[in-house]
């Protein structure tokens, strides 16, 4: 147990980096992934057994295409002369750091008890940390060196607001998962913590995290829908005979209202834009030509190199924006395709491609809805945003290839779903 709240605890303060000492690049949450590390491997080298090796395999062949394509992007870039090793190494050891979480995790974790102490460990964590930064951006508690706005944007201990969202992003489906697969007391834990990731998700005001939590919920609720219809627990049951009724009644239902979302269209749409960043305002509309132009360069640039990339790190230039001085040199595209594109070309744009699209069926087919809409909330953010270097990520995706790959769910978990 021991072992698994260090993970947890780690995981949940990785993005904490307000609270690191100054001048001192690794954080409390660095150090315990380290120790976590050096503990699993040593179990590992002990004990001489794989938990899940199918999710090992495919982990594991993922990360030998990136790195074939990362090393053929970085030979790029020195025969071009355009390798900056500051940043190239700062990738190369965080991209290490993760896979070497991914692949522990997988291959020292078994698929049923551990794992699901695991999960809850890291929500207890995740929402005891979520309460403290409240405390503080509401001023009940303080730290001189914690500033928990952005602006008008929530950031508890995060040096930027998009990290918190991500982190909503990835808990808020796996609260709902661990709610659905337990009773009593543990699913008014899980509520719990789904509404409180969700409320701070929102306060972060990421566009981002609002898109994805619109499509993870409508695709949870389509998906909850098919395992109503076609799981034998369910058949000829409650929820069987409320599903049927909501497909019977979608047709009609939905012909019925067309007349009025018409009339209505306006109004829904003014309702989407107040619920954006600054309502739709000027700061929405330069974060989205921002993007445009950042995402722009990074195709060009990845095409400039033959598609092959230029290795780890950022390769673009500074976007031409008001105190373009103090932004860092070079910079990202802040595209998770766009910047492993620059990076590591075709062959890694296919990589991160398969291995999303490859883990959605697998927790499809499984039947995990809740996993298939985090996965869902992943694929989203990685439109927008850099991911792959965060290890709730990789602890996430971890899970889903370890319960998807599973031969056969305990029948507590195929209820759960």
């Amino acid at each position: 147990m021991m072992g698994n709240a260090l993970l947890a605890f780690g995981i949940v303060l990785t993005t904490a980096s307000q609270l690191r000492l100054p001048a001192v690049p690794l954080g409390v949450g660095e150090v315990c992934l380290v120790l976590w590390l050096a503990h699993a491997s040593l179990r590992l080298v002990i004990s001489g057994r794989i938990y899940n090796a199918s999710a090992v395999l495919r982990m594991g062949a993922f990360w030998a295409c990136l790195t074939l394509a990362l090393s053929v992007g970085t030979c790029v870039a020195l025969l071009s002369q355009e390798l900056d090793p500051d940043t190239m190494l700062h990738d190369a050891f965080a991209y290490l750091l993760v896979a070497a979480i991914s692949f522990l995790v997988a291959a020292t974790i078994q698929a049923d008890g551990p794992l699901r102490q695991t999960e809850w460990l890291l929500i207890a964590f995740w929402n005891a940390a979520l309460l403290l930064q409240i405390a503080m951006g509401w001023g009940v508690i303080s730290l001189p060196s914690v500033d928990p706005w952005y602006w008008d944007r929530f950031r508890g201990w995060a040096e930027n607001p998009n990290q918190v969202a991500l982190n909503c992003a990835v808990f808020t489906p796996l609260s709902l998962r661990l709610a659905l697969l337990s009773k009593g007391f543990g699913r008014i834990a899980g509520l719990f913590s789904f509404l409180l990731t969700f409320i701070v998700g929102r306060m972060t005001k990421s566009d981002t995290f609002l898109i994805a939590m619109v499509a993870v919920l409508a695709l949870f609720l389509v998906l909850r829908l098919r395992t109503w219809l076609t799981s034998p627990e369910h058949r000829f049951g409650l929820r069987f005979a409320m599903a049927a009724f909501i497909i019977i009644a979608a047709v009609p239902l939905t012909l019925s209202l067309t007349p009025y979302a018409v009339a209505t269209a306006d109004d829904v749409e003014s309702l989407a834009i107040n619920l954006t960043k600054d309502h739709g305002g000027d700061a929405t509309k330069r974060t989205a030509s921002l993007r445009l132009q950042l995402w722009t360069d990074a195709l060009y640039r990845g095409l400039e190199s033959g598609s092959l990339g230029l290795g780890p790190g950022p390769h673009l230039e500074k976007p031409f924006v008001t105190n373009r001085q103090a932004l860092p040199k070079p910079f990202e595209a802040h595209s998770t395709l766009l910047d492993i594109f620059t990076q590591g070309g075709l062959l890694a744009v296919i990589a991160v491609c398969g291995l999303l699209a490859g883990t959605f069926v697998l927790v499809l087919r499984a039947g995990f809805d809740a996993l298939a809409a985090l996965i869902a909330a992943l694929s989203i953010f990685s439109i927008s945003h850099f991911i792959l270097r965060q290890p709730i990520v990789w602890f996430a995706l971890a899970l889903c290839l370890i319960l998807g790959s599973a031969p056969v769910p305990s029948p507590h978990a195929r209820t759960g779903r």
